[in-house]
């Protein structure tokens, strides 16, 4: 019974290794865009546009906003699972200590064209990071469960994020939220960038974000279907 369950074991370890190194990337990523100081995300946007017509304090909500967000991916059939609070809580407190740091603080004041090339290069890392974590089957963040339960529906990735991108860009917009040129720059480039982080560790978002017993870990998660084209 012990050596059954050793290999059960090593796959729990690796999956959770998995999903704290993607969510570390992301953390890294999501740093660089505030420190680039170029716009809001797309999402921040929409919370900032909230926040400004009803009062309430940012991160509260971001909080509301995100559980929305949850209960939405839930009736939509992508369930959440330990990796989801291990994702809000994790990323944000990530962000935290580095923002505190002096790191690359001279990145706000520097030119447009150096900013922008460290914007590009920490979209990229966000979509590396969200496949990599995605790919541990521990469940997907608010945002991500949402991305994911539209490409169960048949849609691409490239079209699911960036759509739900430019949705509540838009949204937030209207409300009266603050755009910048990097704002736009995540919400297009995000959708392409998780659908390469995908491509790259050979895997899907489909297959991947709704969690899994630790001795189905390791089945075969290869088919992806129509929803990687990107």
């Amino acid at each position: 019974m012990v050596r059954s369950r050793f290999p059960s074991a090593l796959a729990a370890a690796a999956r959770m290794g998995r999903l704290l190194a993607g969510l570390a990337l992301c953390a890294i990523a999501l740093w660089l865009t505030v420190r680039v100081d170029l716009g809001l995300s797309p999402w921040d946007v929409l919370h900032s546009g909230i926040a400004a017509r009803t009062g309430m304090p940012f991160g509260t909500v971001l909080i509301v906003v995100g559980g929305i967000v949850l209960v939405v991916a839930a009736l939509l059939g992508e369930r959440p699972g330990i990796g989801t609070p291990i994702n809000i809580v994790l990323v944000g407190l990530t962000i935290n200590q580095l923002i505190e740091t002096p790191w690359l603080t001279g990145l706000t004041s520097a030119a447009t064209l150096p900013r922008m090339l460290v914007l590009v290069g920490a979209v990229a890392l966000l979509g590396l990071g969200g496949a990599i974590y995605l790919s541990a089957r521990l469940g997907a963040g608010p945002r991500d469960s949402l991305m994911v339960a539209c490409c169960a529906r048949g849609l691409p990735v490239t079209l699911a994020r960036t759509g739900i991108e430019l949705s509540v860009l838009a949204g937030g917009w209207l409300l009266g939220g603050r755009v910048g040129i990097g704002t736009v720059v995540l919400a297009l480039g995000s959708g392409p960038a998780v659908a390469l982080g995908f491509r790259l560790i050979g895997s899907s978002p489909v297959d991947n974000a709704t969690p899994v017993d630790d001795e189905h870990a390791d089945e075969d998660s290869a088919s992806c279907g129509p929803a990687l084209a990107a």
